[in-house]
């Protein structure tokens, strides 16, 4: 089903460890509004979508998330490697290394290791379409805030490509909810389930 091209989406390469920043950066992978979360999301959504444009946009954009998993990590390997121990102890990771050593684990910044109570998938699409609206304009807020901490140029480029991607992925989930309440009853859209209930 997938064409597996073996690169990051947008290149990172950053010259300068920085584990504080890793800790905040970290949310992106397994925070509540990361791409974790958000790839879930929407590979399991796609199976109750009511149509093929909508089932399409919820793999694309899935697995596009799963791209977004891979330059996170990257950037959190990249922010970690060759530490010493003074470094982790003065930066505050030692309470992460401790765990995973600078090994990559899907964790919010505060520390909550992920859980899939991160996602919803209902069954209903527009539950589920203005859930994932939502889930973008979080997840761009969440970048928003790691761009006011970051003053890394070489961190802040694909931070702000992933942002731009948040963004266009909310659009497209706008998209999508359009075209899902056109096909029904505008008297009722709200009111039923279109996969269980008839008006």
């Amino acid at each position: 089903m997938w064409m597996y091209e073996k690169k990051l989406q947008y290149p990172v390469n950053i010259k300068d460890p920085n584990p504080a920043l890793a800790k905040v950066i970290i949310s992106q992978l397994g925070g509540p509004d990361g791409e974790l979360g958000a790839s879930l999301r929407y590979l399991n959504q796609r199976y109750s979508a009511p149509c093929r444009e909508v089932q399409a946009m919820l793999t694309d954009i899935g697995t596009e998330e799963l791209a977004h998993m891979e330059m996170i990590s990257a950037i959190l390997y990249q922010l970690t490697r060759g530490l010493s121990m003074k470094e982790i102890k003065e930066s505050g990771f030692d309470t992460y290394f401790v765990d995973h050593t600078t090994g990559i684990y899907p964790v919010a910044a505060s520390g909550v290791p992920f859980t899939a109570d991160y996602f919803q998938s209902k069954g209903d699409p527009i539950t589920d379409l203005n859930e994932d609206m939502a889930a973008e304009q979080k997840a761009r807020t969440t970048y928003d805030n790691i761009l006011r901490l970051a003053d890394d140029p070489d961190v802040r480029d694909p931070i702000k490509f992933l942002r731009e991607r948040e963004i266009v992925h909310y659009q497209r989930f706008g998209e999508c909810l359009r075209l899902v309440t056109d096909k029904l009853d505008s008297k009722n859209f709200y009111a039923f389930n279109p996969s269980f209930d008839k008006p």
